[in-house]
């Protein structure tokens, strides 16, 4: 029982900071492309409660611990495309810029894990689990976001990229977006989308570890 709370607590205080800095790397983004807007709103922060998203940060990643792993999203970050000066490609940026800050967290944390590993033997202990915990949440939450789903930021990454024709279609199929990705959780075909690639990227990430 105790391990299993002890399980529970890590999940959730890294899927927390996770979110944090996803968020506060849109934000920041947002500002460097011109628009304060997230900065003004406070959203540049590693304090997890102003990203919070009720089902999205809260009910979508519990229900996903116990299915057997963790995914969700958190509040949008506020965005006013008319502060950019070349919107398509800045909104982009911005959208890729959550995903990025969790592929870059996940990479850190293991190098800091093979630092630590030279100088004391961490093999099947609970800081190795925590550690790798940390880059696979990191993994699941970045590419999980980048499923070109609304409101998801693959679809801002595919509307940047399509042809403007395809535009007035796509934002048509937008008010439908959480529908999709309710299916594709309930149905587990979002796993065999994640699942493949997110398990590639970790095994890339701790190849070095052994």
């Amino acid at each position: 029982m105790i391990n299993q709370a002890l399980d529970f607590a890590s999940a959730v205080i890294i899927f927390m900071l996770a979110v944090a800095i996803h968020e506060s790397a849109h934000a920041f983004a947002a500002d460097k492309m011109g628009d304060p807007t997230a900065r003004y709103l406070g959203r540049i922060t590693l304090n997890p409660i102003p990203h919070i998203d009720l089902i999205g940060t809260i009910i979508v990643p519990i229900l996903g611990y116990f299915a057997g792993f963790i995914i969700g999203w958190a509040k949008p970050c506020p965005v006013n495309p008319y502060n950019f000066q070349n919107p398509r490609r800045d909104q982009m940026i911005v959208a890729f810029a959550g995903p990025l800050s969790n592929i870059l967290l996940a990479s850190i944390t293991s190098l800091i894990f093979i630092v630590i590993s030279y100088t004391m033997a961490l093999k099947g202990s609970f800081v190795e689990s925590f550690f790798a915990r940390m880059i696979f949440i990191n993994v699941i939450l970045a590419i999980f976001n980048l499923i070109p789903v609304p409101p998801l930021d693959g679809s801002w990454i595919l509307e940047g990229l399509m042809p403007r024709s395809w535009e007035p279609a796509y934002r048509q199929i937008k008010p439908y977006g959480f529908m999709i990705l309710l299916i594709l959780m309930v149905t587990g075909l979002l796993w065999y989308i994640v699942g493949p690639l997110a398990s590639l990227l970790f095994y890339l990430l701790t190849i070095l570890w052994h």
